[in-house]
């Protein structure tokens, strides 16, 4: 289980950051499930560093329902357009309005700063054992460096 006590607590993979307090998707989206139970949701540092120059950010409306890993919006940079999916199931409770502003938070501080959305999840405790630990993130991540999925 991700350590909840020290919020800084990360280790790195090559050149990325992987956060010790939080679970994560094999697409790249991190979750950070808060002392009140809500689910803080963004992008991995793998992920901003892969898309380069953010530019843009859109999601659902405050108020819409996800299902774990569909598509809650979209990040656009200088490169490409990419998916952000849902690393739980819940209602949009509230999006980070800076990154309207500032979308390029993301690749400043893509665990701080970067969130993207808080979800209220529905069904937290059976969902979080499809997400991956830091350490099975570290691991995906490092497979993907040496060429493989």
């Amino acid at each position: 289980m991700p350590n909840t006590e020290s919020q800084k607590s990360s280790f790195k993979v090559n050149e990325y950051e992987i956060r010790t307090d939080r679970f994560y998707t094999k697409e790249h989206e991190w979750v950070l499930i808060e002392k009140d139970g809500k689910a803080r949701v963004g992008i991995t540092d793998y992920a901003q560093k892969s898309l380069h120059d953010i530019v843009y950010v859109e999601t659902l409306e405050i108020g819409s329902t996800v299902r774990q890993m569909e598509s809650l919006g979209n990040v656009e940079s200088i490169k490409s357009v990419s998916e952000i999916f849902a690393p739980l199931s819940g209602k949009i409770i509230e999006i980070n309005e800076k990154l309207t502003e500032e979308p390029e938070l993301i690749n400043k501080s893509p665990y701080d700063e970067g969130w993207i959305v808080i979800i209220d999840p529905s069904a937290p405790d059976e969902e979080i054992e499809n997400l991956l630990t830091p350490e099975e993130y570290g691991k995906l991540i490092d497979n993907i460096l040496k060429g493989k999925k």
